[in-house]
């Protein structure tokens, strides 16, 4: 009787062994599976910190750096006007001539239309 019992025993022991082990072996398996997530959360951390602190620096470029205006555009001065006779006096002769007489009123519009340059 003895016999069976120390056979049992051993079994129970064998059971046991087996049991620690496996529950041994997921332990070792979640903690590895947790540190994983945990290593690529703090990734995800670090990897969000350097961008914002990219953007930080960019914006500090950007706000230190003094931004000028363009110079001006250098235009040509506009052309200087014929030396010749006033046109203003020159129509006032043309209608002082008119209204003596001396003029028609076809000569009066094509002396006015040639000194406009119509």
């Amino acid at each position: 009787m003895m016999r069976a019992r120390r056979g049992g025993v051993v079994r129970m022991a064998a059971t046991t062994a087996v049991v620690a082990g496996t529950a041994g072996a997921v332990h070792h398996h979640q903690e590895q599976k947790y540190a994983n997530q945990a290593a690529q959360q703090q990734a995800q951390i670090d990897a969000q910190v350097q961008q914002q602190m990219a953007e930080q620096q960019y914006a500090q470029q950007q706000y230190a750096q003094p931004q000028y205006a363009p110079p001006p555009q250098q235009y040509a001065p506009p052309p200087a006007a014929p030396a010749g006779p006033d046109v203003s006096a020159q129509l006032a002769q043309l209608g002082q001539l008119y209204s003596q007489g001396i003029l028609s009123a076809d000569e009066f519009a094509a002396a006015k239309a040639k000194l406009l340059g119509v």
